[in-house]
C-alpha cells in the first residue's frame, strides 16, 4: 500500500512509518513546515490510506486558555483542513485514520466499563474529543472510511506519559496518585502499528475503535506493577490537591480521571492483542 502519515515525527508516527516501511509499504511522511502541518495536495495523491496523528502535546505544559487553543486548533481545524484537501482529490484515499482519546468518555468510577457505543464525558477533553472527531465529517461524507482510533496511555519507555514516570520510579520514589482508584487504560506502543494494519485490512470497521488493552488497572495497580518490573519500591503517593495545585485542569483530567475502556471493536472484528495484559507489556520493553 502506499500511507500517507502526520505527525510521522512524533511517538506514534515514528513506530507506525517504521513497522509499515518493514511490511513493504510506500510511507509518506508529511512533515511540519514553519510549525504548521504541510497539507500539499501532493502529499497525499494517489495514497492508499491516510494516518493523522498530528497534534500539539496534550501534556507539554498547563492547560492555559492560549495553550488550549493551541491544542484544539491543531487538531480540529487541521483535521478540517486536510479534510478539505483529501475530497478535492480526483482519488481520495480510501480509509483515513484519525487520532483521537479515550478522554472523550470522561472520568467513570469503577467496576463500571465502556466501549465504543456509549460517550458521557464532560470537561476539556471531552469537547476536544467530540470536535475533533466530528471534524473528519466532510470526508465521511465523501465517501471515505474514516475510522477515529481513540487512543488511551500509550506506553513506551522512548517517550510520552511513560517515560516522564521511569526516572523517578527507578529511584524508587513512585507512588499511586491520589487515591489511585482512578482507572488507566493503556495500549503499549508496539501494538499500535499492527492494530492500524488490521483496522485498513477489516473494510467492515469505520467510526470509532478503542485502541486500548484488553485489561485496563487502576493507578495503584499501575503503579504496583511497574515497579515490580524495576525491582524498586514505590510507596510515595502524590495527594490529589498536590496535583490540582501543580497541573491544574490537565491534572485533574488527565492524572486524576480515568475510565476503564475495553476495546470491543477491535476484539470482535478478530484483533489477537500481543500484550494483552500489564505484566506482559512491561516485562516486553524492559527486556530490551
Amino acid at each position: 500500500m502506499r500511507i500517507a502519515i502526520t505527525g510521522a515525527s512524533g511517538l506514534i508516527g515514528k513506530a507506525a512509518a517504521t513497522y509499515f516501511q518493514a511490511r513493504g509499504h510506500a510511507v509518506t511522511r508529511v512533515s511540519r513546515q514553519r510549525g504548521r502541518l504541510d497539507l500539499d495536495p501532493v502529499s497525499f495523491q494517489d495514497q492508499d490510506a491516510v494516518i493523522h496523528l498530528a497534534g500539539a502535546n496534550i501534556a507539554a505544559q498547563r492547560w492555559s486558555d492560549r495553550y488550549k487553543k493551541l491544542l484544539y486548533s491543531s487538531r480540529v481545524e487541521t483535521t478540517t483542513q486536510l479534510c478539505k484537501v483529501l475530497t478535492n482529490m480526483n482519488t481520495p484515499p480510501q480509509i483515513l485514520l484519525c487520532a483521537s482519546a479515550i478522554g472523550i468518555y470522561g472520568h467513570i468510577e469503577p467496576p463500571a466499563y465502556v466501549d465504543e457505543g456509549l460517550i458521557m464525558g464532560d470537561g476539556f477533553l471531552y469537547k476536544l474529543c467530540v470536535d475533533w472527531e466530528h471534524s473528519t465529517h466532510l470526508a465521511e461524507e465523501m465517501g471515505i472510511r474514516v475510522v477515529h482510533m481513540r487512543f488511551g496511555i500509550v506506553l513506551s519507555p522512548d517517550g510520552g506519559a511513560l517515560a516522564k514516570m521511569l526516572p523517578v520510579f527507578k529511584l524508587g520514589l513512585g507512588g499511586r496518585v491520589g487515591l489511585g482508584k482512578q482507572m488507566m487504560s493503556w495500549i503499549a506502543l508496539d501494538e499500535i502499528p499492527a492494530a492500524m494494519e488490521h483496522v485498513i485490512n477489516t473494510p467492515d470497521l469505520s467510526g470509532a475503535v478503542n485502541f486500548v488493552a484488553p485489561k485496563a488497572v487502576s493507578n495503584a495497580e499501575f503503579t504496583r506493577v511497574l515497579a515490580k518490573a524495576l525491582r524498586r519500591p514505590a510507596f510515595l503517593p502524590v495527594p490529589a490537591p498536590a496535583i490540582k495545585v501543580l497541573f491544574g485542569e490537565m491534572g485533574k483530567e488527565l492524572l486524576l480521571s480515568g475510565a476503564n475502556v475495553i476495546p470491543k471493536r477491535l476484539s470482535e472484528s478478530g484483533y489477537v492483542f500481543r500484550y494483552p495484559d500489564l505484566e506482559t507489556a512491561l516485562s516486553q520493553m524492559f527486556s530490551r
